[in-house]
């Protein structure tokens, strides 16, 4: 498929906001990869496809977990914002039959990071925080992190993710918590 049958296949799952954040996550994907030495086409195509079934309502995330036979553990059952990533990723696997790792991984791992990331999903990860669509406070300096060290940039969007929702008293996700580990250990490594 070329970009455009890509864009053809998101674009009726996503408001015209959300469509064009895919757009941007895309491009700042491709951008970092060619960066980092990654496949540019590959984290296109996963920046664009990371948000597939983000709009979908409570009631058909739920019909796609059942479709697929993902089986949510109690945490991911108590918090509906994570389901985008897992249907996302299934529907990228099942539906789209895409079975390349270097685009399903990031996909599935883009709201949470995880110990052991690839480079394709570090990229992505970072692709999401950081693109030309996102304002919050410190996006600049994150970017700019993003660029110049990979890893530290994960790091710092691990520990923003954790920051976030230590402050609204949620449950954080164990694999949020492992990349965030995970992160830490190897900048003391390589210190």
């Amino acid at each position: 498929m070329n970009r455009e049958e890509y864009k053809g296949i998101v674009r009726p799952f996503l408001t015209d906001r959300r469509f064009h954040h895919s757009e941007c996550v895309a491009e700042e994907a491709e951008r970092l990869a060619k960066h980092y030495g990654a496949d540019p086409e590959k984290a296109w195509i996963a920046g664009m496809l990371h948000d597939i079934t983000k709009e979908l309502s409570r009631e058909e995330q739920l019909k796609k977990i059942n479709e697929f036979g993902i089986i949510l553990t109690d945490l991911e059952k108590g918090a509906p914002k994570l389901w985008h990533a897992i249907t996302g990723a299934a529907y990228v696997r099942q539906v789209l039959h895409i079975d390349d790792p270097d685009i399903v991984d990031p996909v599935l791992y883009h709201t949470t990071a995880r110990a052991e990331m690839t480079l394709p999903e570090k990229i992505l990860y970072m692709a999401d925080y950081v693109s030309a669509d996102r304002t919050f406070d410190g996006v600049e300096a994150l970017r700019e992190t993003a660029h110049t060290d990979l890893d530290k940039a994960v790091l710092l969007g691990c520990q923003y993710t954790i920051e976030d929702l230590v402050s609204q008293q949620r449950p954080i996700h164990p694999n949020t918590m492992a990349g965030y580990n995970w992160c830490v250990m190897k900048q003391q490594i390589s210190n």
